[in-house]
């Protein structure tokens, strides 16, 4: 990638820094999307060794772009999310990926087809990590910041995305003995 290419690509992938999601940080401030991907794919990082047989490397690859296209749109938590706003994100996250380098542009589209078709063990992996990652934040913000249908949601989120997998199971279930120990402290 030449250098201005290069800088061209960051100057829309900054964006994730100043655009903030739905949940707070412990000290009360928004957390951005960067923040989000970072902490996934430090997670992913540090589970490197209990998915022998996965591709790690590209499951860090996925967390690290999978909400590039909040770059154009913003966050919109999945609970209000509608397909008309899914379809707009998607179709300007596909320009700014055309505009990529060709071998770039081509990784992004099929690291992208992948993860959502969640069909590999990296894409379940991704997956999982995304939902997991949601919880744990939340769970280290202060409860006057939640929503009331996060009191349930934060116990049942991204039970779904885990079940393949016996150790992120365990952990889901570890998340949900936190939220239960937060609300039950109020």
């Amino acid at each position: 990638m030449e250098p201005k290419e290069l800088l061209k690509a960051m100057e829309v992938a900054v964006r994730l820094k100043d655009t903030t999601r739905h949940c707070y940080t412990e000290k009360g401030r928004r957390e951005s999307v960067a923040e989000h991907c970072w902490l996934m794919t430090l997670m992913a990082l540090l589970l490197r060794h209990e998915f022998p047989g996965a591709d790690m490397d590209k499951v860090i690859r996925m967390c690290l772009i999978h909400d590039l296209g909040e770059c154009f749109t913003g966050d919109i938590p999945t609970f209000e999310k509608n397909a008309e706003e899914e379809e707009r994100e998607q179709a300007l996250l596909n320009g700014w990926i055309d505009s990529l380098p060709g071998d770039i542009s081509a990784e992004f589209r099929e690291l992208f087809r992948e993860m959502e078709a969640r069909q590999t063990e990296e894409a379940k992996i991704y997956k999982a990590l995304d939902g997991l990652e949601a919880v744990f934040q939340h769970n280290r913000s202060d409860l006057s910041t939640w929503l009331p249908l996060e009191y349930e949601l934060n116990q049942t989120y991204a039970q779904d995305r885990v079940q393949f997998s016996e150790y992120l199971t365990q952990l889901r279930q570890l998340l949900r003995e936190q939220t239960r120990e937060k609300i039950a402290r109020g």
